[in-house]
């Protein structure tokens, strides 16, 4: 059953994004549209959860963002040079919160901003 709740991410380099994602956290890529050609869209699957990615040449790099997308992983630790391989950037080390994650947070290339967690 699909999400209700579906997060896009609307960017000009949709190959790009979907090369992070698929190279990050493994994503699998359930739906391309339109199937042949210039990719429109393309939606994936990250553990239980769906993530679209939408090309748009008009997307403005230096808009505002307001999201944020919380990744669940398995180690965030391993992950961080596997970030910059991709294409991302670090902004910091991993830190332990109170609340009993271990959290580092991250851009996509993008710069869209994205934390990795995982519960201690």
């Amino acid at each position: 059953m699909p999400s209700t709740i579906q997060s896009l991410i609307i960017t000009k380099d949709l190959p790009r994004l979907l090369r992070f994602y698929e190279g990050l956290l493994d994503a699998t890529e359930t739906t391309r549209l339109p199937e042949d050609g210039p990719m429109f869209f393309v939606g994936l699957r990250v553990g239980n959860s769906e993530l679209g990615l939408v090309s748009d040449d008009g997307a403005a790099a230096d808009a505002g963002q307001r999201m944020l997308i919380s990744v669940a992983v398995d180690d965030v630790d391993a992950l961080l040079d596997r970030v910059v391989e991709f294409g991302g950037r670090v902004l910091g080390p991993p830190t332990d919160m109170p609340w009993g994650q271990r959290v580092v947070h991250i851009h996509d290339p993008d710069g869209n901003a994205v934390n990795l967690t995982h519960q201690l």
